[in-house]
């Protein structure tokens, strides 16, 4: 009998990310590119150049559940799921071992949210930041550019850093100003790089703390690949902050998990009757 899979879609504003999970619910594949102007098109090149360079057949994959942004332009996808209760199924698969989630972090390019969970891994409190590009991937995107870095290198400069510079703006505008005028100061580029982290770190931890938060947390995102903004939450919210080794790929794992559990629910009915 062949293998059966099941894949996940998290269609971001930013990149779709797509991750394939076996029965045993372990990683087998996963990619991400930029969304671009067609959702739906980017996600159906990927799924096919997943299941070729695997040796897969497309109906081997039972159920795709999509989430994110543009989960409901996703034709490849039998059903959808919110961002919020993907994430909080991609953060217990996720989880270091002997490491029981009860926050979730994600910090994605165009917005960030915070998932407070119980015991049972169900969902308690969220709150999410959609409207202001400070405490995104975008803040450090506009503001690595005024350093002349690319945003990859940012996280590694901050943590060189032994006197991280105020940031107070929490608007981008303003922030880029302030950057500029540390800069026209020769002041160290890590100390600003640290401040940046630090001025973001601030605002996610405000909202983190008013959704409830506690420990253990996990970041999640885009933004979870960078240890400054890691090290800077660690900081602000004097709790651990556990990274997990897909950070980026949470809600589309989240996805791959709920395909599979929602496509095996008749089968459980019916065995109960």
């Amino acid at each position: 009998m062949s293998q059966t899979y099941f894949a996940g879609i998290d269609a971001g504003s930013t990149y779709v990310k797509v991750a394939l999970m076996d029965e045993d619910k372990s990683l087998v594949a996963f990619d991400q590119h930029p969304t671009g102007i067609d959702a739906d098109g980017t996600s159906q090149k990927m799924i096919t150049a997943m299941v070729d360079a695997n040796g897969i057949q497309l109906d081997q994959i039972h159920k795709i559940i999509a989430t994110g942004y543009s989960r409901r332009n996703i034709s490849l996808a039998q059903d959808t799921v919110t961002e919020i209760k993907a994430h909080a199924h991609g953060a217990a698969w996720a989880a270091p071992d002997g490491i029981d989630i009860r926050t979730v972090i994600d910090i994605g390019g165009q917005d960030s949210k915070v998932i407070v969970l119980d015991e049972d891994n169900e969902i308690v409190n969220f709150a999410m930041n959609d409207k202001c590009a400070a405490g995104t991937g975008r803040f450090l995107e506009s503001l690595a550019r005024v350093l002349e870095l690319d945003i990859s290198e940012l996280g590694p400069l901050s943590l060189q850093s032994t006197m991280p510079l105020n940031i107070n703006s929490t608007c981008v505008v303003f922030a880029e100003s302030e950057v500029v005028s540390l800069v026209a100061r020769k002041k160290k580029r890590e100390d600003i790089a640290a401040g940046i982290h630090h001025s973001l770190a601030k605002r996610i931890a405000a909202m983190a703390r008013k959704a409830g938060a506690r420990a253990e947390i996990i970041l999640t995102g885009g933004g979870g690949r960078n240890a400054g903004i890691a090290d800077a939450l660690d900081e602000a919210l004097l709790m651990d902050i556990h990274v997990p080794e897909h950070p980026q790929l949470n809600g589309a794992i989240g996805a791959a998990l709920l395909a599979q559990y929602t496509d095996e629910q008749p089968a459980q009915r019916a065995c109960a009757v």
